[in-house]
């Protein structure tokens, strides 16, 4: 994801805006820039590549200055290149940041061209530069000019803005995309995320929706949406650490579980504008794209695999949408059948699995004309070779085992529900509601993270055991099979799923005293059946544990543990009920004294057959 950041100082700024873009290095990005304002004017530079070239190029033909912007870029509108990353200038006298999309950078683009703009790059992002420069011409302050131009925008967007007309001045304002403060002392900073300015303040003022911001060294001033001056609280951030160390957490596995609300709100980051879904978030040719797909293929490894399985049932309860769902390294090694029209849909934490890519490149030989892909690491081969992509905003994540990807993946899955079903039965009231639903989810996971005390103590049930069965029913069987996985993957229990209503189908042979039964119970239309299915264990001596809907009548008793997971009468309770199946492995494993991080046999990006 992009990164944003900003400072004007008493002192040179270069430093500060370098070490920013390192330290936001874990979003992902192709591209990275600074320009500074000087004497001589606005004096930029900018690589295709990592931060550390950009260091390389500044070493080279170094820039100083009290007042600049940096940013790294992960490609949208215009592939990796110099010319489309970030800043952009218009006329060497205004330089912005943006990370969003804009939605009709196309009509302004032609009207700017008419009033004798030209263009030297294919981002949505100079439109708004040369917007701001317009505008200056006719109003006496930036803020004013900065202010008519987003009017003219529709879409998402953070901004960051400096001028040559107001050298100690930074712009900054905020739609459908976050946007800090920092507040030192006699100098001021913006970010698109705290982790990139906790060396230079811990003092932050969080942007609210629609705000603009004018930020001076000894000063900020803020604007909210109608225009009025505002007081926004400052806050005192306690992060310190990398995101890639530890800090308080014993395991990088138990620190990526807590860190799933963040991921969550970072997935969502500038995919909306208030309740309406951002097509171009997908890129900009996705609504012409999907206004093609009949049909959706989806492909993954292992976890991955999984998310595509709960995806399923949304897309044909929720979208309407007919849809499939295969084990790449199955797909690449039969016959498929694939109608042209339908979109391949491959996911993959790292991008460089090697039986999902080999699927893609199968599928593109069958002659599927459109695909998009699911990652998390924007510089992958998955990303390059795909036509669409959504980037999870999970971070980096270190423990194997998969947490936060994979309920970020959820949500982009989601996500390309709610777009392709409009097209299809998604009525938009409904598309309304599960919108809010993404809103709150953070909040959600951030209650069922609050189970971890009671799960840790009935982890401890597991101590002696050897095999484990998970069952759940509709879209939570995925999850169950997720919950399997994570156990088997980092205590080396043998762990199975099953559909529920399989039980009386074989495995109910297994079910005796010694072997735990977890299941997973929403409210939802098929919760008569899981009782049923309970029943049958309970009745031959089975000790269950039942991860259960707050709002069940479903009672703790002998052979029955009931925990109870925060109501979650909507679509995405898989995503919910992931948590403590989560927390549940994570326990046992510490119990078993597994080495949890790097289970044995097992890599985090399986680039090989």
């Amino acid at each position: 994801m992009c990164g944003i950041v900003g400072a004007v100082a008493q002192r040179d700024v270069v430093p500060i805006l370098l070490e920013g873009l390192r330290r936001l290095e874990y979003r992902g990005y192709d591209s990275a820039g600074v320009a500074i304002v000087s004497a001589e004017g606005i004096e930029r530079r900018r690589r295709v590549g990592k931060v550390g070239q950009l260091v390389e190029c500044l070493d080279q033909d170094p820039v100083a200055g009290f007042t600049g912007i940096a940013h790294t870029r992960w490609a949208t509108h215009g592939g990796p290149s110099e010319s489309n990353a970030h800043p952009h200038v218009c006329r060497n006298k205004v330089a912005i940041v943006h990370n969003g999309i804009i939605e009709n950078h196309e009509e302004l683009r032609v009207s700017q061209e008419s009033r004798g703009h030209s263009f030297s790059s294919d981002t949505d992002t100079e439109v708004i530069v040369n917007e701001i420069y317009d505008h200056l011409g006719s109003t006496d302050t930036l803020l004013e000019a900065v202010r008519r131009a987003i009017g003219k925008l529709e879409g998402a967007y953070a901004l960051g803005v400096v001028s040559i007309s107001e050298p100690g001045t930074i712009i900054a304002c905020r739609k459908g995309s976050p946007l800090v403060i920092g507040i030192g002392i006699g100098e001021s900073f913006i970010a698109s995320d705290v982790a990139a300015l906790t060396s230079v303040t811990q003092q932050f003022i969080f942007l609210e929706e629609g705000d603009i911001a004018e930020i001076t060294g000894g000063d900020v001033k803020v604007f909210d949406v109608s225009r009025q001056a505002v007081e926004r609280k400052i806050c005192r951030s306690s992060l310190k650490a990398e995101s890639a160390e530890l800090g308080e957490f014993r395991h990088y596995m138990r620190k990526e579980i807590f860190e799933q609300p963040d991921a969550i709100r970072n997935t969502l980051e500038g995919c909306f504008s208030g309740l309406n879904l951002l097509e171009s978030a997908f890129g900009p040719k996705a609504s012409t794209i999907f206004d093609q797909v009949q049909r959706v293929q989806i492909l993954g490894c292992g976890t991955s695999y999984h998310a595509g399985l709960v995806a399923r049932y949304w897309f044909e309860s929720v979208g309407g949408v007919p849809s499939n769902v295969e084990i790449a390294s199955e797909f690449r090694y039969r016959d498929p059948v694939l109608d042209p029209d339908t979109l391949l849909v491959t996911i993959s934490q790292s991008g460089e699995t090697a039986d999902t890519l080999a699927a893609l490149r199968e599928a593109k030989r069958l002659g599927v004309k459109h695909s998009l892909a699911i990652c998390n690491v924007p510089e992958s081969s998955l990303v390059r070779e795909s036509d669409l992509v959504l980037m999870t905003g999970a971070g980096p994540e270190i423990g194997v085992a998969s947490t936060k990807a994979f309920t970020t993946q959820l949500v982009c899955l989601m996500l390309l529900v709610i777009a392709i079903g409009r097209r299809f039965k998604l009525e938009p009231e409904r598309e309304k509601r599960i919108a809010t639903q993404l809103f709150e989810l953070p909040g959600r996971v951030e209650k069922a993270l609050t189970l971890d005390g009671k799960i840790a103590e009935l982890s401890k049930r597991f101590a002696d055991k050897q095999h484990t069965l998970f069952l759940g029913r509709g879209s939570l069987f995925p999850i169950a099979m997720e919950g399997a996985l994570k156990l088997k993957e980092i205590s080396y229990i043998h762990a199975e799923a099953y559909a529920a209503g399989e039980l009386k189908h074989g495995p109910l042979a297994l079910v005796d005293a010694e072997m735990p039964v977890v299941a997973v119970a929403p409210n939802n239309r098929l919760l008569e059946k899981l009782k049923s299915n309970l029943q049958e264990v309970s009745a031959r001596g089975g000790k269950l544990i039942v991860f259960a809907d707050q709002t069940l009548e479903v009672k703790s008793e002998e052979n029955v543990l009931v925990v109870r997971v925060t109501a979650t009468e909507n679509e995405l309770a898989p995503v919910i009920f992931t948590i403590p199946l989560q927390l549940l492995s994570y326990h046992v494993a510490v119990i078993k004294g597994t080495d949890i991080d790097q289970p044995r046999n097992l890599a985090k990006s399986v680039t090989v057959e």
